[in-house]
């Protein structure tokens, strides 16, 4: 599996409460530029269009030698899932206030995968909530390990 991009703000920002794996319908000239590194998710999220799930604001950058016939870096892309993960995650982001935001984008047996997330935006109190008990998990682990 080689990773090409990933949204290291995402568990900062988002309470990551599940995950799917999605395929990505892509043309050539976005295969080649991911396979060049040229992709960033910063402002990426994915909603429900009628009955497909789309990827919206994902930038993955120009493949240089496709000159004329290049695509879009900001268009909309298709995720590929079966039908009753897209009904079950539409469904909680339409109730619930659910967000889905991609994780990261890799190449899987040389097809182009995203890591989909059900996500929860945290408050402030959250974020403080864990970075408090990650100093506490680094205190104790420090203890261990000079007894």
């Amino acid at each position: 599996m080689k990773v090409v991009t990933e949204h290291r703000r995402a568990r900062f920002d988002y309470a990551v409460e599940a995950t799917v794996e999605a395929g990505l319908a892509l043309l050539g000239s976005e295969v080649k530029a991911l396979r060049e590194g040229t992709a960033s998710l910063s402002d990426a999220y994915a909603l429900p269009k009628g009955t497909d799930l789309v990827l919206l604001n994902a930038h993955i950058g120009a493949y240089k030698p496709s000159g004329a016939l290049a695509h879009e870096p900001l268009r909309a892309r298709k995720l590929l899932l079966h039908r009753e993960e897209i009904d079950r995650w539409a469904e909680k982001v339409r109730e619930r206030g659910y967000s889905i935001i991609p994780l990261m984008i890799y190449f899987k047996g040389g097809r182009a995968k995203v890591k989909l997330g059900l996500c929860r935006g945290k408050t402030h109190g959250d974020r403080r909530q864990g970075i408090k008990e990650r100093e506490t998990k680094r205190e104790m682990d420090r203890a261990l390990r000079r007894r």
